[in-house]
């Protein structure tokens, strides 16, 4: 059987979905700005807002589908943030009152939430976004969230002072968010926590932790899937932006393994990794980036191949699947659907 594919999260906001995107802000990828430009921007859509919504998504999969990609995402089209956008969800999270914070280990500024109460539930959405995609397809589409470590990271802790018990309870409202998906009939979640490869040591002490507690008590018909990657460049072509340490995934290599992750998505594109990486991990499936998500070059249906070819000297084709480093708002409908194509043209052909 050929190799499946899949996409990270993220895809391009189509032209009539006008709300604020993080991918193109000028302030950075993670900056919380763009939270009060969406209110705005939902105001402005009006009643039809939601409808509006939906169109965009039913496109994204469209695509996603017309590409051959196996196992699509929502495309993260009402998302301003991928990360901001659950936290409004939560209780303990102040938008109004922001702090400036180096994130990403330092990587850039910016001007974040300030976390200053217990976090808890406030509303559940996942189950609305994910039934709003479902709908438009006949695949089962994965749904994706922020992990414990990255939502952290990516806000300003006033109240807690401690990473470990922020974490827990992050974990534990993202776990009701689990719970309700895999009850309606979500068999693919995915949590994001690129701050494992940023901070591998941290990740073991209690981050693995944190994302077990999130994904307790999920049955066996989901597969519990967790991306990795090592940093999202602020803007297309730079080839500049500081990624995380390349040995990070072998750090934490283990600790994947003997977690109760099903599937986990490396990054391999914009920096190669080491593949004997594949056979640390003899159970775990893995979703390998072979296309660059912040590069206006398309990799060639044979580039694709050859890579995939040499990932299958180290991993079953069972356990592989193919996707893009990371997600795709950067690119623009037509350089992500050029590149989808080639690469699930290169799958299909192993």
């Amino acid at each position: 059987m050929p190799i499946k594919t899949t996409c990270i999260g993220a895809y391009p906001k189509p032209d009539f979905v006008k709300l604020p995107d993080w991918f193109n802000h000028p302030d950075g990828p993670d900056t919380a700005d763009p939270t009060a430009l969406w209110e705005k921007a939902m105001a402005d859509l009006g009643p039809d807002a939601q409808d509006i919504i939906a169109r965009g998504v039913a496109q994204a999969i469209d695509d996603q589908i017309e590409c051959g990609i196996d196992i699509p995402t929502d495309g993260e089209i009402s998302r301003e943030n991928y990360i901001h956008y659950h936290c409004r969800h939560l209780l303990g999270f102040d938008f109004v009152h922001l702090t400036r914070k180096e994130v990403r280990g330092g990587t850039y500024e910016a001007a974040l939430p300030t976390i200053n109460g217990p976090v808890s539930i406030r509303d559940q959405f996942l189950v609305a976004d994910w039934r709003r995609a479902q709908a438009n397809c006949k695949r089962p589409v994965k749904i994706t969230m922020p992990g414990p470590m990255t939502i952290s990271d990516t806000n300003h802790d006033a109240f807690y002072k401690d990473p470990k018990a922020l974490g827990r309870d992050i974990a534990e409202a993202l776990n009701v968010e689990v719970l309700a998906l895999a009850d309606a009939g979500c068999v693919h979640i995915q949590i994001d926590e690129p701050l494992f490869a940023r901070k591998p040591e941290a990740a073991l002490d209690y981050g693995f932790e944190n994302l077990e507690r999130a994904f307790h008590g999920c049955p066996q018909n989901v597969q519990r899937t967790v991306h990795m990657c090592c940093g999202y460049p602020d803007k297309l072509d730079r080839d500049d932006y500081p990624k995380a340490d390349p040995g990070s995934y072998l750090q934490i290599a283990d600790a994947i393994e003997y977690s109760s992750i099903d599937a986990v998505s490396f990054e391999d594109t914009h920096r190669h990794n080491d593949l004997t990486l594949l056979e640390r991990l003899p159970t775990t499936k893995v979703i390998f980036g072979v296309v660059a998500i912040a590069k206006s070059e398309v990799e060639s249906v044979d580039y694709i191949r050859d890579r995939l070819s040499q990932a299958l000297d180290h991993i079953d084709a069972e356990r592989l699947l193919a996707a893009p480093d990371c997600g795709l708002g950067l690119l623009g409908r037509e350089l992500t659907m050029a590149k989808l194509k080639n690469m699930c043209a290169a799958a299909q052909s192993l």
